[in-house]
């Protein structure tokens, strides 16, 4: 899906309408949600202030390095669950899987994310997918140390889609 400009967060807030009809609203798609932070945060806010439909946004955990701040402060009151992609149990898997721009600086970026938005936000999920080369037993230590819940989600080799294993994430602490 290719836009030709991004839409402004007043037309995301009039689609959304009564937020209340939601069970939950979701910041996820095509590319990464904090890298328009402060959108995010704009949306988010007339969400809360229209209602306690729970708010979750599903990230890579980079944002501060594209964005070159810490993203988390501006999210605060707003985000009730993040669920970050861990995607690999180290850097070098991670590299593998992920390919991402920032190089070696993702994963540890990625950890640290997760480690503060622990810190800050009411529930935070690590997720990765099972395919060849990720420990996914290592992975939920690493979500585990960190406090976080831990999720699996199966890879569909009939393409690039993904199935949760049953929806609902394990504790991670």
């Amino acid at each position: 899906m290719w836009l030709d400009e991004e839409p402004p967060a007043r037309d995301y807030v009039r689609a959304i309408g009564d937020p209340g009809r939601y069970r939950e609203i979701v910041f996820c798609g095509y590319g990464e949600p904090l890298l328009r932070a402060a959108e995010l945060a704009e949306i988010a806010g007339e969400v809360r202030r229209r209602s306690t439909t729970p708010i979750r946004v599903n990230t890579n955990g980079q944002a501060d390095l594209f964005l070159g701040r810490d993203v988390l402060p501006e999210l605060l009151g707003l985000v009730d669950v993040f669920s970050i992609s861990l995607n690999a149990q180290d850097n070098a898997t991670y590299q593998e899987v992920s390919r991402p721009a920032f190089g070696d600086k993702a994963y540890p970026a990625v950890i640290e994310f997760a480690r503060r938005a622990v810190r800050q936000f009411p529930r935070v999920v690590l997720t990765v997918v099972r395919v060849p080369g990720v420990d996914v037993e290592a992975c939920r230590k690493i979500a585990a140390d960190i406090g976080a819940e831990f999720r699996v989600r199966e890879y569909i080799d009939s393409g690039d889609r993904y199935l949760e294993d049953s929806g609902r994430p394990e504790s991670g602490g």
